[in-house]
């Protein structure tokens, strides 16, 4: 029986739901193709902006053309169809094409020139505003570097905005690109900052716009200013959408700044941009990053081993040499098609601008060595009431650790956009109560200075004797400083955390909390031994004999029961993370098996979500280890699981793999299936 629009409208709303990738896309495609076979021709126009929307955003962009010709071609036979929500998608998706349509050296000149015309004469007969066409203009400009460049930016900067302007959070990101690309730093950074009180947000700003100010900051030498906004930029990097120039950026500005590890975590977290991206004009303005990166580390880390999926290069300076040839390469195609030199212009002046770094100090907690633990010297509390009081700060009950092992960081330190602005108090606490206060009530503000705070309290209470407390304090200042990226400050902090708090006789129920944290911040940092170590240790105290208490006074049952209860969920949430580290250190086949385990115990318990993400992490190490046929059982019970629990957006992701690994199995009629349950 045909749907009816209402019906065909509301299931593309659920797709629109999903997160952007495989699985979002393959339901619009099944969408598209149901309803261009069954009707009702009033909502093919929306069933194609949707799959176009879903193609330009999960990375397909390419695929998005020929949706984005139908639905063209649909408007010009059947107006009618079209409401004025799907005219207003239909012109507002003219601006991807075109755009995009630049960012492929393979697309001759002649078709941009032509696509642009049209869409001109298209917005006049709908009678259109002109704010999109010049900014397109603009930008075919200036990718071709001819002399008009400036006029056409003025051009478009003095066109009225209207409905099809670039939304509010996005054209001052683009205006400041450019003015920073031709030396006015300060007009674009104090553009930036007036527009960044306002809190901006879109797919992809505040992230893109804060890329650009941080390496403005470093050209006007403002070095607390840089290290601010890198650190706020650092928050917004994961928005769902793929965020290739912000990234490279934020490697580029690390190894300028005088961050060598730092810049090469983050470029090995996000290799694949170097081999693979949304388009090659995306994958150009990442190496030229990226080159721009290598360059400046290669003066003192030029031996510096890197481990690298798909590049031919072990050390900084291999990297270097490759990336500068690819990048070069590409650059050269891209002037080819413009009939300019503009391409490789820009890529020499961006490593010839990159020499000039400033040393910027994004360290949150010193690296100096702590102090040794000794005897209590005064009283001190048990570990059951200070861990109920301040480790809840560690626990699992957020957001379960993805497939990675990574949990995000932002939720266990409470941080919020823009905390870096706040401005110090002059007059501190110098007592251990009022430091714990002062740093509950800056958290949200100024993590750096709540971290700084825990720690100089944290001192105090081990001078005292307070060491279970000592240990949970610092191990919070441990993890804000690993959200804020100071993993050289965070990773002793957190081991000396976790020798004070067993010094403190603190359960090791209690102990597991900061165990995890730490093993996090160490797999995000491909450092896993330590904390299997950790690891291990928590476990053995988990299962070691209860002292003898024939001398003190008998224990409720309900509590002998409750503990043993607490004592089994730790013991599974630390199995878990060994697997996650397992997986962080290549070891899949045992990772997988170990998952799959903890993912049977996790469903045992009722941890219904525990399970599916457990079951996620095996099905992923299954495929990642080329075992794809046994990933798609453990894939699909991850799905299951999270529909019991009504994650939607897990599903949807554990959907994108499980729909590509199908595609590599050839089951291509299975893959759409998946797509299609999803839009259901």
């Amino acid at each position: 029986m045909t749907r009816s629009v209402d019906q065909v409208n509301a299931a593309l709303y659920d797709v629109r739901r999903m997160p952007y990738g495989l699985a979002r896309s393959t339901a619009a495609a099944a969408e598209v193709e149901r309803v261009e076979a069954e009707g009702p021709d009033g909502a093919r126009a929306y069933a194609l902006f949707v799959l176009v929307e879903s193609f330009v955003w999960g990375g397909e962009v390419t695929k998005a053309y020929l949706p984005f010709t139908k639905m063209l071609r649909w408007w010009d036979e059947h107006p009618e169809h079209f409401d004025a929500e799907d005219a207003h998608s239909l012109f507002w998706s003219f601006k991807w094409m075109v755009g995009h349509l630049m960012e492929f050296p393979t697309v001759p000149a002649a078709q941009i020139e032509r696509t642009l015309d049209d869409m001109a004469r298209r917005y006049a007969l709908a009678g259109n505003g002109t704010n999109a066409v010049a900014l397109e203009r603009f930008e075919w400009a200036r990718e071709r570097g001819g002399a008009d460049v400036e006029d056409a930016y003025r051009a478009w900067v003095a066109t009225p905005r209207d409905e099809y302007s670039q939304c509010e959070a996005c054209e001052p990101g683009d205006r400041a690109a450019y003015l920073f690309e031709t030396g006015r730093h300060e007009e674009g950074i104090r553009l930036l900052e007036q527009v960044l009180q306002g809190s901006p947000s879109c797919a992809t700003e505040p992230g893109d716009m804060l890329s650009h100010l941080q390496l403005a900051y470093l050209e006007v030498g403002d070095a607390e200013a840089a290290a601010r906004t890198h650190r706020r930029g650092v928050r917004h990097l994961d928005t769902g959408v793929s965020m290739t120039g912000p990234k490279g950026r934020h490697v580029e500005f690390l190894a300028r700044t005088g961050n060598a590890s730092r810049a090469l975590r983050l470029l090995a977290e996000h290799q694949t941009f170097l081999t693979e991206a949304d388009s090659p004009g995306d994958r150009l303005g990442f190496l030229t990053s990226v080159s721009v990166a290598t360059g400046v580390l290669r003066a003192e880390h030029a031996d510096a081993p890197l481990a690298l999926r798909d590049v031919p290069a072990t050390t900084v300076a291999e990297l270097d040499d490759w990336a500068r040839r690819e990048a070069t390469g590409l650059a050269r195609a891209f002037d080819e098609r413009n009939g300019t030199t503009a391409a490789s212009e820009r890529l020499r002046a961006a490593w010839d601008h990159g020499t000039r770094s400033l040393p910027v100090d994004l360290s949150v907690l010193s690296a100096a060595p702590e102090p040794v633990v000794g005897a209590p010297a005064g009283p001190t509390v048990r570990g059951a009431d200070v861990a109920d009081d301040r480790a809840a700060v560690l626990s699992s009950d957020g957001p379960a650790p993805s497939p990675t092992g990574d949990v995000p960081g932002a939720d266990l330190a409470r941080t919020a956009l823009g905390a870096d602005d706040a401005g110090h108090a002059t007059d501190e606490p110098t007592d251990a109560e009022g430091l714990l206060r002062l740093a509950d009530e800056v958290t949200r503000e100024d993590p750096v200075r709540a971290a700084q705070l825990l720690r100089r309290a944290s001192a105090l209470l081990e001078a005292a004797g307070h060491l279970d407390r000592a240990g949970f304090a610092l191990a919070e200042a441990a993890q804000l400083a690993a959200v804020e990226g100071d993993d050289e400050g965070a990773a002793p902090a957190f081991v000396h955390a976790l020798a004070l708090v067993r010094a403190g006789g603190v359960a090791p129920r209690f102990v597991g909390p900061v165990v995890r944290a730490y093993a996090r911040l160490e797999a995000g940092r491909g450092e896993v031994t330590g904390a299997l170590a950790q690891l291990q240790r928590t476990l053995d105290d988990l299962d070691a004999p209860v002292p003898d208490a024939s001398d003190q006074a008998p224990r409720a049952a309900d509590l002998v029961e409750r503990d043993s209860a607490a004592d089994e969920r730790e013991r599974r949430d630390l199995r878990d993370t060994r697997a996650r580290l397992l997986a962080t250190a290549g070891e899949l086949d045992a990772a997988a098996t170990l998952a799959e385990a903890v993912a049977e115990e996790f469903a045992r318990a009722g941890q219904v979500a525990d399970a599916a993400h457990a079951f996620w992490l095996a099905g992923r190490s299954r495929s990642e280890a080329g075992a794809d046929a046994d990933a798609v059982d453990l894939l699909e019970s991850a799905m299951e699981g999270f529909a019991i629990v009504h994650d939607r957006d897990a599903r949807t992701m554990v959907a994108n793999e499980l729909v590509a690994t199908l595609r590599r199995l050839g089951r291509e009629q299975d893959a759409a299936a998946v797509g299609a349950g999803l839009s259901g």
